[in-house]
């Protein structure tokens, strides 16, 4: 049956849009904001229009990963200022609510549909403005707002003329990703340390070499379905990502599992013996005291309930809101020893929470609070009500197990990620349920399933840290389009893996850190205009990036040549070093000598900067070349700096580097970087 496809329309229900506000603003740039919606609808919009003397006739739309406020793009700054960029390179900005959270009536088509219907409104206010003709239109998401990009791109027509999706998941993404990046952490956490090291520059490459046969199956296993081995060295800051929104799908979906986890054979609950049961918490006890958020508990951080959010890895933080400060619970009793305490729920059997179960996050000692989740629930006004003597019970049997629910959702043969988990004769290994949830979560989350059929031009951008979208999905949403459209798809389609990138869109990073991530914010912004290039003036983008598989591992080439794609390469040495490690003494200089080649029409080297010890503080200094360019069409510069380590210990230089084909546009430098291990003696 062939696909019903969603073409320009009048769609009864967005017949009828508003306007109710109508303004120029000079913040954050000159432009005329529109706000208004869909009249019987939720939907709700914003577009930013430059000044007549800037349009170039064209818009770019953003689709969050999550519905939400479509005015969240306010208030940005730096290279995240979607709306800046879009009016100083010609174009008007779009943003809708997304239908907002309460309207369709769970219709899973409303994601495109209201988004199309903005897109076109806009274009009727665009004409009337600038006297135009049809602009052109793009729109552009990353994570969940990838698969709303994609869907936007396959179930539409007309509506848009290109798409940048970014940190792309695949149709058995989700939960999977998360489940066993939560599996191996809780198995590994012990050896966290040695495993960085091992991975770290001048380490030996081999972490297998400090685990034991348990911790190197869950490794193996990670790295089979594709989390990235570089990305352990962030292990701290790494999080949970969206397994809080995802993990009550599985019961409703799927209600049986976590009862089978433990009692059928098959799962790992029941293995003799197995980690789970060691980690397994079920635990009765009373509430002590209830400090209240006036009152603050000693040695607790303010707004303890909050969290972190790093971008699109945990958007969904932002579409429910903050509830407040949270009362803090003191507990009677709480599990001594090597306790592994993310995941708990706590379930109140008596008092005036009788029946209620909240997330549980623990703050040390016998300290508990209510987590954030997506129940809508006033978490703070609820344990307002708590009292001294209630009882409590304390449970992780659920989150241990779904930890490892991928195991038993393993899909067709395409998913070769989930090799691991198949027999010889390609049966699965481990019981399987009857219902595969990520095809379903991600249909429910966009509209529709990748297919590989986009209707208008395309440009990917994976990262190669990422781990909340494996990078070997990307692969396989391009192979989806070469299948579908009988060649290599470059007609289409480009895909650039951008290195040392992790999933975020936020500057800040995963939780700041900037000893081993680059942004991938303006290898962004240089892919929209690459890809309006391509649709407007048939100006082909750069090559897609060359790239080989090792089972679920994307391996990128050494060179710029090969590798392709938009971002320089860039090695790092020191003079005398001995690959990525040199050992000096106290007091001695340190000479080092950065290395970029640069793509076929990258842009040449605009920016270098040093990081020598481990402070997150990046500085210009010594020495960078002019770049030069190759008969291959690929550029080569070199940047040399000297330091002088003044104290014994480990440090972990780091470079970063810059390119740009504007230069001066702060909005299109493409970073990357490279780091090595200076050993310092007495």
């Amino acid at each position: 049956m062939e696909k019903k496809v969603y073409s320009v329309c009048v769609d009864p229900q967005f017949e009828h849009p508003y306007i109710d506000a109508d303004e120029w603003r000079n913040e954050p740039v000159r432009h005329r904001y529109v706000h208004g919606g869909f009249e019987g609808t939720e939907t709700k919009f914003c577009f930013y229009f430059p000044e007549k003397e800037r349009f170039q006739n064209r818009f770019f739309q953003f689709l969050m990963p999550m519905q939400g406020p479509e005015t969240s793009a306010q208030g940005q700054e730096g290279e995240e200022d979607m709306i800046s960029f879009s009016v100083l390179h010609g174009a008007y900005f779009v943003q809708t609510n997304l239908g907002g959270i309460l309207n369709g009536g769970g219709d899973e088509t409303l994601v495109y549909r209201c988004s199309a219907q903005a897109a076109e409104y806009s274009r009727k206010l665009a004409r009337e403005m600038y006297g135009c003709g049809r602009p052109y239109g793009y729109v552009f998401g990353g994570s969940g707002g990838g698969f709303k990009t994609i869907s936007c791109a396959e179930n539409t027509e007309g509506y848009w003329d290109g798409a940048v999706p970014f940190v792309i998941g695949s149709s058995m993404a989700m939960p999977n990703v998360f489940t066993v990046r939560a599996h191996a952490m809780r198995l590994l956490r012990h050896k966290m340390k040695e495993i960085v090291d091992a991975i770290e520059p001048g380490g030996s490459g081999d972490p297998y070499s400090v685990l034991n046969e348990e911790e190197a199956a869950a490794f193996r296993e990670a790295e089979a379905m594709g989390f990235p081995r570089e990305t352990w060295c962030v292990w701290e800051t790494l999080g949970e990502g969206a397994l809080p929104v995802l993990y009550p799908a599985v019961p409703a979906i799927d209600p049986t599992y976590f009862t089978d986890f433990w009692e059928k054979e098959g799962y790992l609950g029941t293995e003799p013996g197995s980690s789970a049961g060691r980690d397994r918490i079920q635990l009765e006890t009373t509430v002590a005291e209830i400090f209240h958020p006036e009152i603050g508990v000693e040695g607790v951080a303010e707004s303890i309930d909050e969290g972190n959010s790093y971008g699109v890895d945990e958007a969904w933080k932002h579409q429910f809101g903050k509830a407040g400060r949270m009362p803090v619970l003191r507990l009677t009793d709480f599990p001594e020893g090597d306790v592994y305490t993310r995941g708990l729920e706590l379930t109140f059997l008596d008092g005036a929470l009788a029946g209620e179960t909240i997330k549980a996050l623990w703050l040390g000692y016998t300290l508990v609070t209510a987590e954030s989740d997506i129940s809508g629930r006033n978490l703070a006004a609820m344990l307002e009500k708590v009292r001294a003597g209630d009882k409590v019970r304390l449970d992780n049997s659920n989150y241990l197990a779904v930890q490892t629910y991928h195991r038993h959702q393993v899909p067709g043969q395409e998913f070769h990620a989930w090799d691991i988990f198949r027999n010889e004769d390609g049966t699965p290994k481990y019981p399987q349920r009857q219902v595969l949830v990520a095809p379903i979560l991600a249909k429910g989350g966009a509209g529709g399933i990748q297919d590989g059929t986009p209707r208008c031009k395309m440009i990917v951008l994976e990262s190669h840290m990422d781990e909340s979208a494996f990078p070997w999905q990307a692969d396989w949403y391009r192979h989806k389009v070469m299948e579908n459209f009988g060649t290599d798809g470059n007609e289409i389609m480009r895909l650039y893996y951008m290195e040392h990138c992790m999933h975020t869109d936020c500057e800040e990073g995963n939780g700041g850190d900037h000893e081993h991530i680059v942004s991938y914010l303006g290898a962004l912004r240089q892919a929209f205009l690459d890809l309006s290039d391509w649709v407007e003036r048939g100006i082909e983008p750069a090559a897609t990036s060359g790239y080989t598989m090792d089972g679920g591992q994307v391996l990128l080439p050494k060179t710029a040549k090969e590798r392709r794609g938009i971002q320089p390469v860039v090695s790092l040495t020191a003079r005398g070093a001995d690959g990525a490690r040199i050992t000096v003494h106290a007091g001695e200089t340190v000479h080092f000598r950065a290395d970029v080649e640069l793509p076929a029409g990258s842009g040449a080297l605009e920016e270098v900067t040093w990081g020598m010890e481990d402070t997150g503080e990046f500085t210009p200094m010594g020495e960078m070349s002019a770049t030069q360019w190759l008969e291959d069409g690929t550029g080569r510069a070199y940047a040399e700096a000297a330091y002088n380590y003044t104290r014994p210990g480990t440090y972990f230089p780091v470079v970063k580097v810059a390119s740009n084909r504007t230069p001066g546009d702060y909005f299109t430098r493409i970073r990357n970087q490279a780091r090595m291990r200076v050993v310092v003696t007495e």
